[in-house]
């Protein structure tokens, strides 16, 4: 079945989870924006819109709010689904914190996800499944948290979750439907080569939740196997 008629905005699509979502989407036969900080002609990204028309690659620095804003400036097409991909994970603990990473990882992680859900609201009103899936993590679930450390990474996906589902009650007049996701532990560059499911598994699982979301699902923080996370 196509779903030309639908489009999916992606960002941090250059790989991992983000490569994988653009893949499974244009094989479903969606129009997809892939977004990506830096453009290489020669990477796999490429080498997938060779094989699938409806991929557009788009460069865009999440980071820079102000060309997140001309992005969707210039944007005209309506957007069914946002799909808050990119992120960073610098490592801390308690005898070696960066601050100024720290604050980067917030806006990347956090902000970055609410400027973009922000600027492209117009476009998401427009569509017609009005979805958005934000990316985070099991770590970021205080209730979830045994093993303490790691504080830049889990803060920025606390407040991640905290911002995502103030969005899912703020959006509901507009029929608009919010899921925060976690991937699982995943093999990829960020999640290290232990990782306990591969890329298209979790991407696969992501995606299942995505279609089964609606405006009375809206809100929650759910793994990539349909199971719901405590806060």
């Amino acid at each position: 079945m196509s779903h030309i008629k639908y489009t999916v905005l992606i960002t941090g699509t250059n790989r991992g989870l983000g490569l994988e979502f653009v893949k499974q989407f244009a094989i479903e036969g969606y129009q997809v924006i892939a977004c990506t900080r830096k453009i290489n002609k020669k990477d796999e990204l490429h080498q997938l819109q060779k094989k699938f028309k409806t991929i557009s690659i788009c460069k865009l620095d999440i980071a820079n709010f102000s060309s997140i804003d001309q992005f969707a400036k210039l944007f005209k097409k309506p957007i069914d689904i946002l799909i808050n991909n990119a992120g960073v994970y610098p490592d801390s603990s308690v005898d070696h914190v960066d601050y100024k990473s720290w604050l980067d990882a917030f806006k990347i992680n956090t902000l970055a996800a609410f400027k973009m859900t922000k600027a492209f609201l117009p476009h998401l009103k427009k569509g017609q499944l009005k979805k958005i899936a934000s990316l985070t993590s099991k770590m970021g679930s205080i209730d979830d948290n045994s093993g303490g450390g790691e504080y830049i990474y889990r803060s920025s996906k606390t407040a991640l979750n905290m911002v995502m589902k103030s969005l899912s009650i703020d959006l509901k007049p507009y029929d608009l439907s919010v899921i925060t996701l976690h991937p699982g532990w995943v093999r990829t560059d960020m999640g290290g080569p232990n990782g306990l499911i591969d890329v298209d598994e979790s991407v696969a699982g992501m995606k299942r939740q995505i279609d089964k979301l609606t405006i009375r699902t809206s809100g929650q923080f759910i793994a990539y196997d349909g199971k719901k996370i405590s806060w």
